[in-house]
């Protein structure tokens, strides 16, 4: 684990849109830097006793996003948190949860692994020290937080009353866009969307195009995966440049000889890793790590 506190590199600077609100320190464990992987994210909610309807669109969704190299954003729960996470994951793409305990409590217990797995090419993200339990109110004060680390925040299923809508309502106390995917009108599980759609003025999206066209600066929405990095590698600092420069573009190449060739320790070249992965320059594949298809070449 690491520490993340205001004014430092790992710090995701739209945070300070919480104002007095924002966190003193984040506690984290993942292989991404948290900074880069917000840089084009999405939060994804919805509630925890989602239907097999809410569970498709949501995984399908995050993983059409997570191919256009958008980080998902969510809290880890049961439910439509759970399906944004493996939506993402099934993509090889990059998540967070932000999770309402302690990262080494890990509530829910029983996704222990989904949350190894996050950390293997996300990031982990709390507030509260490593092994402490959440608390009731605790579970509602984390969700500004999923709400100001990305640049949008879609709900996916929610009842009227579904702690869903409090992430809703702190995305829009900061001018964050607001979206909900519409349901079937029988389902109580999608009262909660027809009411931010009809009373909130919520976007109604229903896949990932309609998302990304709420979220992308003017002109990239219709980019698709072709798009450039989110970083330019000439801003990148000289010891991620290196990392970079030892990713071959084609056959994939494991963290330990990108790390030699780098001229850096492994756990240096894990964490330029997940940089590089968060802003659109490298990608997994059944080698390791190799540059972005799309990319190349160059």
């Amino acid at each position: 684990m690491r520490l993340a506190c205001p004014g430092e590199p790992e710090w995701p600077t739209q945070l300070d849109d919480l104002g007095a609100a924002r966190p003193v320190v984040l506690w984290l464990r993942g292989a991404t830097d948290l900074r880069y992987a917000c840089l084009r994210s999405v939060s994804v909610i919805g509630s925890r006793a989602a239907t097999a309807y809410g569970s498709h669109v949501c995984t399908e969704l995050t993983a059409a996003l997570a191919e256009r190299a958008y980080t998902v954003v969510s809290g880890g729960a049961y439910g439509i948190d759970a399906c944004a996470h493996r939506g993402a994951l099934a993509a090889r793409g990059c998540t967070v949860a932000v999770l309402a305990s302690g990262l080494s409590f890990g509530y829910p217990k029983g996704h222990h692994d989904l949350f190894g797995a996050v950390a293997e090419s996300g990031v982990l993200v709390s507030e509260s020290p490593p092994d402490r339990a959440p608390t009731r109110p605790g579970f509602l004060i984390r969700n500004r937080l999923i709400a100001a680390l990305s640049r949008g925040t879609v709900v996916v299923e929610a009842a009227l009353r579904s702690g869903a809508l409090s992430t809703a309502r702190h995305a829009r106390e900061i001018n964050r866009p607001v979206m909900a995917v519409p349901g079937p009108v029988t389902s109580e599980q999608s009262a909660g969307c027809h009411e931010l759609i009809r009373e909130w003025g919520a976007a109604c999206v229903t896949g990932a195009q309609d998302v990304i066209e709420m979220i992308a600066p003017l002109g990239e929405a219709n980019g698709g995966p072709e798009r450039e990095p989110a970083v330019p590698a000439d801003s990148l600092d000289p010891v991620t440049a290196a990392v970079l420069g030892a990713v071959r573009p084609r056959a994939g190449r494991g963290p330990a000889t990108i790390a030699m060739l780098a001229g850096v320790d492994l756990d240096t070249a894990l964490r330029c890793l997940g940089l590089l992965a968060a802003s659109g320059h490298v990608e997994r594949c059944d080698q390791g790590w190799r540059k972005r298809r799309d990319l190349g070449s160059a």
